[in-house]
């Protein structure tokens, strides 16, 4: 059987090994989320363009090679930072949907017939630390 891979606009860090793909249009803070979820530990992947493949059921995220390393702080500049070649995406964060419910119910998508689950952007200053313990926590489902 043959490999797939996509090629996705999207920014992806990891904690422990555990991806963050963050998804959206050009301009919807993907970068933003992602220099702060590394302010508190995570480690870029990639930024702007994400390379998925599926392996053993698991979606693996790795950098596009021209930009590994790099990621775009918004009127700072490009930075360079440590990354990981690759990491296992575990949750998709969706930043061109904003979450209403105060609890929602949950939310996925779909990444080369890998079903991931998905939280929608929530406009406040804990969102990055809310990611952080929703991989590092247990979600209880209401």
């Amino acid at each position: 059987m043959a490999e797939e891979n996509l090629n996705v606009h999207a920014t992806c860090v990891a904690f422990a090994g555990q991806g963050v793909l963050i998804i959206g249009p050009s301009g919807s803070g993907k970068s933003a989320l992602a220099i702060q979820l590394i302010a508190l530990g995570a480690v870029l992947v990639s930024d702007d363009r994400t390379l998925l493949k599926s392996l053993h059921g698991s979606l693996i995220a790795s950098p596009a090679a021209a930009i590994a390393g790099l990621i775009e702080a918004r009127s700072v500049g490009i930075l360079r930072l440590r990354h990981l070649a690759e990491a296992t995406v575990s949750v998709c964060v969706d930043m061109s949907l904003s979450e209403q419910e105060r609890l929602p119910q949950p939310h996925s998508l779909e990444f080369l017939d890998i079903m991931l689950p998905c939280l929608r952007r929530v406009d406040a200053h804990y969102f990055p630390a809310a990611v952080h313990a929703y991989l590092t926590g247990k979600l209880i489902e209401t």
